[in-house]
C-alpha cells in the first residue's frame, strides 16, 4: 500500500494542481486568512470594482471543512484522475484546455441571473463527473450501497440526491451543461461532420510545454481523425487528431453523497 505522499506524488499534473489549490482555498477560509465573500464570483464588484481575481478564485472554492468536502476532493481525484491518465492520457495540453474551456463556459454562464452562483468550483468538479460518465459509460456505480447503476447516469442520480437533501442544484446543472457543451463540441459534432471547431489552442500547448507539465506535446501528436471510435470508446473526449489511449477498465465506484453546499458568509 502506498503512502499518502506517494499517492499525491502519482496523481496527473493538472488534476493534483487544480486537487491541491481546492484545498488550500478552504485552508485560507477556514482559518481566517481569507473570507468566501472576498474570492466568490460577483459580478457588480468584477464589473465596477475591477475585482478581476474573483473570475478565478471562485473555481477553486469547494466550501468549508466537512465530509461534503471531503467527498468533493475524492471527486476530483477519482474522476479528474481517471480522466487525464485515462482518455487524456499523455496529453496534458488537451486537459488542461478542457478545464479552461470548462470554467470559461461557466463563467459565461453565470451573467444569467438565473445561472448565477457565488462559487463555481462544484460546477467544474460535476463538469469532470460528467465527462467521466460519458467516457466510462458501463461502469458499475453503488450508490449508498443500496442501488447499482450504470454511471452514464450518475451526474443525474447525484443531482437527484442534492434535490432530496435539499441542496443548492444549480452548481451541479451548470457543470452538467458545462461538460455536455465540450462532449458535443469535441466528440459529437465531430463525429457527425468531420470538423472540430474546439482543439487546443498552440498557446496552451506551449504553456505545457515551456513549464515542461506532463508529456511533450510533440512526441505524441498523431495524424488522424478525432479521438478514437467515438463516445464511449476511449480516448473520445476532446479528440480531434491528438493522441488517442487506450480505455482504461471501468471500476466500480462507492459513492455516499452530496450533501448540503455552503453558505456565502463573510
Amino acid at each position: 500500500m502506498s503512502s499518502p505522499g506517494e499517492f499525491y506524488n502519482s496523481l496527473p499534473p493538472i488534476t493534483k494542481a487544480y486537487g491541491t489549490l481546492c484545498f488550500f482555498t478552504t485552508v485560507a477560509t477556514q482559518l481566517g486568512l481569507v473570507a468566501p465573500v472576498h474570492i466568490a464570483l460577483i459580478p457588480e464588484l468584477v464589473l465596477k470594482q475591477f475585482q478581476i481575481w474573483r473570475l478565478i478564485t471562485n473555481l477553486f472554492f469547494l466550501g468549508g471543512f466537512s465530509i461534503n468536502f471531503g467527498i468533493r476532493l475524492l471527486m476530483i481525484a477519482r474522476y479528474g484522475v481517471q480522466l487525464e491518465k485515462g482518455p487524456f492520457e499523455r496529453r496534458t495540453a488537451d486537459f488542461l484546455w478542457m478545464m479552461i474551456f470548462g470554467s470559461f463556459t461557466l463563467l459565461v454562464l453565470s451573467v444569467i441571473p438565473f445561472f448565477w452562483t457565488p462559487f463555481l468550483g462544484v460546477s467544474l468538479v460535476f463538469m469532470l463527473l460528467y465527462l467521466w460518465s460519458r467516457e466510462f459509460p458501463n461502469a458499475n456505480i453503488s450508490l449508498y450501497g443500496l442501488v447499482t447503476l450504470k454511471a452514464f447516469y450518475l451526474p443525474w442520480a447525484m443531482l437527484a440526491l442534492d434535490v432530496i437533501f435539499g441542496s443548492p442544484i444549480m452548481p451541479d446543472l451548470l457543470g452538467i451543461i458545462a461538460g455536455h457543451l465540450y462532449y458535443f463540441l469535441t466528440v459529437l459534432h465531430p463525429l457527425a461532420t468531420g470538423k472540430n471547431y474546439l482543439k487546443t489552442p498552440k498557446w496552451v500547448n506551449k504553456i505545457v510545454a515551456r513549464w515542461r507539465i506532463g508529456a511533450p506535446v510533440a512526441s505524441v501528436r498523431q495524424a488522424g481523425g478525432v479521438g478514437a471510435a467515438g463516445p464511449g470508446a476511449g480516448g473520445g473526449v476532446g479528440g480531434g487528431g491528438a493522441y488517442s489511449s487506450a480505455r482504461a477498465p471501468p471500476e466500480s465506484s462507492n459513492t455516499a453523497f452530496r450533501g448540503r453546499s455552503y453558505r456565502l458568509t463573510d
